[in-house]
């Protein structure tokens, strides 16, 4: 998340755009921005298990991160225009590479914003995002910094969802997602769906720099500060 959020600083401060793809290691859970985590979550269930947290620079809700591809763009706003232009701009050139890999990618029609506190990230669709026969692949979320943006979001490779369910204090809204290898019947190995991905994005007319900054250590001393993970 440190990484991410160094992106966004150089693209505000050089007007270049930037695209990273990753995978973690060890497995998190993460909290969007805002979500509240602590009413939301059993913080003592999470640190039993030994458990990997974060709470990501960015909005929306919970995702568990697993054998999953992530990605992150950092851009000048104008590149895309307002924040829903963005998100489906993005989205689209993502359902691209998916179709590449076999799976017939749509976009969810326009819906109003589910609150911060209404489940995990892919228990419902936002207007937008990435559907696989109208369920969810991929859950995205967006940060505004000055005259930049950060989109970084999940694309499922092989894991649900249920580790959150799992975590979740109280009822929660049955799961809507499906993984990859779910979607194109066969197992797409994250090396593949990267590619695909770097390509497709290559292909949007863009100037992308592709691989990961210089960190500001000062951004990694904050994500790795539990008072910021369980802030709220």
């Amino acid at each position: 998340m440190a990484t991410d959020q160094t992106l966004l600083d150089l693209a505000e401060q050089s007007g270049e755009g930037f695209l990273r793809l990753y995978r973690w290691s060890p497995y998190c859970l993460s909290f969007g921005r805002h979500e509240p985590a602590l009413r939301r979550y059993d913080r003592a269930e999470i640190e039993k298990q030994g458990i990997d947290v974060v709470r990501r620079p960015t909005g929306g809700r919970s995702v568990w991160h697993a054998r999953e591809l992530t990605y992150a763009v950092a851009a000048p706003i104008e590149w895309f225009g307002t924040l829903p232009e963005t998100y489906r701009s993005l989205h689209r050139i993502l359902a691209r590479a998916l179709r590449d890999l076999g799976v017939d990618a749509t976009l969810a029609a326009p819906a109003p914003a589910r609150g911060v506190g209404s489940g995990a990230c892919f228990a419902a669709a936002a207007g937008g995002e990435v559907l696989i026969g109208g369920r969810k692949l991929l859950g995205s979320a967006q940060l505004r910094q000055g005259t930049a943006f950060l989109q970084h979001g999940s694309l499922l490779l092989e894991d649900n969802q249920d580790v959150v369910a799992a975590l979740t204090l109280g009822p929660t809204p049955p799961g809507g997602e499906i993984t990859l290898r779910q979607a194109a019947g066969r197992q797409v190995f994250f090396d593949e769906a990267a590619s695909s991905v770097a390509e497709a994005f290559q292909q949007s007319g863009g100037e992308w720099q592709l691989g990961t900054p210089t960190l500001d250590q000062s951004h990694l001393a904050r994500f790795r500060d539990a008072a910021w993970t369980w802030r709220r």
